[in-house]
């Protein structure tokens, strides 16, 4: 891995409740250690509980993302929804964007786009995800689906120094597939020398996301061209996160 700043992002999806805060003490006390201080950690728990995360990382080094928002910008008559000013206003400052289980659900590159733009003019940070599906996968249409993604996604929007991406494989999440060792360094290098290509930016930050656990972590560091890890199910319990740190870092 990098020798740079190492993310860990704990994306809870549908779970936690009030209860739950509790158990992420040990995350904390884990983060002021200097032996630690690589470690970027980011928890994006359900929208019910930012306030409380927020509140209970306050001074210290962990940070709180949303795992998703609205396309508009300012407030309206959209029953149920949550935008970028409302995470804001919680004191969050990440929000998740792009995410395969949202784009399944009917989240398109145009809609991605509008709720980055809406994002960044909130002064949200953006974890940008990106995937292909299996049969992308198979039919070798990798390369093309994620510059496409990238390229609607980022659609006039110029500065990308607020977006943090995220490879995540359709087929691997949730799974306990991960892609081989090569595949993937080969891949998310393919995905920075686009992007470095397309936008100028000098050093994209992309992590890799999908049934990253305690097992296979050991194997994922060794990946150099990755900066860090979006984590699912395995962020939920402190054990296993803290884990999949302390294997990263040491």
């Amino acid at each position: 891995m990098t020798n740079n700043n190492i993310y860990f992002i704990a994306n809870w999806k549908m779970y936690g409740d009030l209860k739950s805060i509790n158990s992420i003490e040990n995350v904390i006390n884990l983060s002021k250690k200097i032996k630690y201080k690589k470690a970027k950690i980011i928890y994006c728990p359900p929208y019910t509980l930012l306030v409380q995360f927020v509140k209970k990382t306050n001074k210290t080094k962990i940070n709180i993302g949303a795992q998703n928002c609205h396309t508009h910008q300012y407030y309206g008559a959209f029953t149920g929804s949550i935008n970028a000013k409302m995470i804001k206003n919680t004191g969050t400052k990440f929000v998740i964007i792009g995410h395969s289980e949202n784009r399944i659900n009917g989240d398109t590159n145009k809609i991605i786009n509008q709720k980055i733009r809406s994002s960044l003019k909130e002064k949200l940070k953006v974890i940008f995800c990106i995937g292909e599906s299996l049969k992308e996968k198979k039919n070798k249409k990798t390369n093309l689906v994620l510059n496409q993604q990238i390229k609607n996604g980022l659609k006039n929007i110029k500065k990308l120094n607020k977006i943090i991406f995220a490879y995540e494989p359709v087929w691997s999440i949730g799974t306990g597939i991960i892609p081989k060792f090569n595949d993937l360094e080969n891949q998310v290098k393919e995905i920075k020398i686009f992007i470095k290509k397309t936008y100028k930016v000098k050093n994209p930050i992309v992590l890799y996301g999908g049934s990253v656990n305690p097992k296979n972590i050991s194997s994922l560091k060794e990946i150099t061209s990755i900066n860090g890890f979006l984590i699912g199910g395995a962020s939920q319990n402190s054990k296993k996160f803290i884990d999949i740190i302390k294997k990263t870092i040491n």
